[in-house]
């Protein structure tokens, strides 16, 4: 599988290439590693793809008139470190020495608040439908540079968001294909 571009990442915790829209939806870590991945998904208006509504919503600024969706949720204070729209495109909010607000209320083997430990990737998609070859293009590059650089997070500590927080989360879904942690160890 080719991955070109190569990403980057730089002592500040931002992905190059990627654009970046910083939000104000994180905050400082408390100490400790780094030890965990989550993939998650969006799709805004729900089942809808392309358009300006994620971003909006992780910068705080989603218009509640836009959609009768939006009302319900255009007050909300989330984020995650990174997006990967259905084209591939890398968009990054959070650099990932920070907390991004993505997990909510959720536990990984014992352990609460896994935004205090975790990276949160979103997957534009629903959590019924599939994934475009780009986005595990995009999703794998991500992951082996996080592998790389974050020695904590191994294969077995990449989750979705329905195994951190089950019975409140369905993400990623019954689409996506977790093969692709198999494919990490995989010449690039």
């Amino acid at each position: 599988m080719s991955l070109t571009p190569p990403l980057n990442l730089n002592n500040d915790g931002w992905l190059s290439p990627a654009r970046h829209c910083p939000s104000p939806h994180c905050d400082e870590r408390p100490d400790g590693d780094i030890s965990l991945l989550v993939v998650h998904c969006i799709s805004l208006p729900p089942g809808r793809f392309g358009g300006p509504h994620i971003d909006r919503l992780f910068l705080g600024n989603l218009n509640p008139n836009e959609d009768p969706y939006f009302a319900g949720i255009h007050q909300l204070k989330v984020s995650a470190h990174c997006l990967i729209r259905r084209d591939g495109e890398l968009v990054q909010y959070v650099p990932f020495n920070k907390r991004a607000w993505h997990a909510g209320l959720s536990c990984f083997e014992g352990r609460e608040r896994c935004n205090d430990f975790s990276i949160g990737i979103e997957l534009e998609g629903t959590d019924t439908g599939s994934y475009t070859a780009a986005q595990y293009r995009q999703l794998t590059a991500v992951s082996r540079l996080l592998l790389a650089h974050y020695p904590a997070i191994t294969p077995a500590r990449i989750v979705g968001h329905s195994d951190i927080a089950p019975g409140r989360k369905t993400d990623p879904g019954t689409g996506f294909d977790w093969d692709f942690v198999e494919r990490l160890q995989e010449a690039p």
